[in-house]
């Protein structure tokens, strides 16, 4: 700290450790965008590094006339186990060159740090990628977990593999669900809340029964029938496919999803503060090794049960 830095300022140490210059892979073939999240040994963990690239590559996909749709999907095992919380390139202390209007989060005092941080790269991020004028698929395999959620969530359709799950299990760190909460608007609110309170996995045929996923392929048939669909939509007149999106997620709105969020945002935030408050952790305790000791140890009771 300087003598220039406002009393109450926190300077943060990036020691984040990249193991790939591409966190997310960008193709083009036949009028559909493949955006292709590329953290496979962690993964596909989301560092803020993956998060600008995957911002930059629907960006991309926008501007290229060609591009009718995007898949979105994520290579190796796993969809994606949601928000970086313990890897190398954990780079929560980074500044990046940021899309939205909020400032600077890294030398910021309390509970700024991460409000400012999440409103810009979760938050905010989520709801461009959803009002993107392209019609956009999530193709899922594997795990989808919290903030793998999100990115499922902002597509307009969810193509998942038979043996994907989906899971959102940080009501024990205290949080009431991820960032971009729409999980009341994907599940039927019961649901919802057994799916949040009790945080166990929910297989691709239950999100299917739920209307959460659109199809249920076998995994060895998820890549080419995900495309298959994709084509047939590529033939639909551009315009027509914007206006349709916009449509159904303005229906969306009016049933309150984006008040509701906002809302959801601010609780989130509470509770990580309180969190910290009692225990000096803003996550209740938990990190990447203990979040996933627990969910192996639910996935053995489910299994047991």
């Amino acid at each position: 700290m300087n003598a220039n830095t406002p009393a109450g300022f926190v300077t943060r140490e990036d020691k984040s450790n990249y193991e790939t210059a591409e966190p997310v892979l960008y193709a083009v073939e036949n009028g559909i965008a493949s955006v292709t999240m590329n953290r496979p040994t962690f993964n596909n963990a989301q560092n803020s590094q993956m998060t600008y690239a995957l911002d930059a590559g629907f960006r991309r996909a926008v501007d290229d006339d060609a591009v009718k749709v995007i898949v979105l999907r994520g290579a190796g095992k796993h969809f994606s186990a949601g928000h970086d919380i313990g890897t190398p390139g954990r780079d929560i202390n980074k500044p990046f060159e940021r899309t939205h209007l909020w400032w600077d989060h890294t030398n910021k005092p309390g509970g700024e740090f991460l409000y400012a941080r999440e409103q810009e790269v979760y938050l905010e991020m989520c709801r461009r990628w959803r009002a993107l004028p392209k019609p956009t698929i999530a193709m899922v395999q594997g795990a989808c977990i919290a903030g793998g959620l999100m990115l499922a969530w902002v597509c307009d359709l969810i193509i998942a593999s038979d043996d994907a799950f989906f899971q959102d299990p940080v009501v024990r760190m205290g949080i009431p669900g991820v960032e971009y909460f729409a999980h009341p608007y994907e599940l039927n609110p019961r649901i919802a809340k057994e799916f949040l309170f009790v945080g166990d996995r929910m297989s691709a045929e239950r999100a299917y029964q739920m209307g959460m996923v659109n199809r249920v392929l076998p995994r060895a048939e998820l890549e080419q029938g995900t495309y298959a669909l994709a084509a047939r939509i590529a033939e639909q007149p551009r315009m027509g496919l914007a206006l349709t999106k916009q449509a159904i997620n303005h229906v969306e709105d009016l049933q309150g999803k984006r008040n509701a969020m906002d809302a959801t945002f601010a609780w989130h935030h509470f509770a990580h503060s309180h969190s910290e408050l009692i225990s000096g952790n803003r996550t209740g305790g938990y990190d990447a090794r203990s979040m996933a000791e627990a969910n192996r140890k639910a996935a053995a009771q489910e299994t047991s049960a």
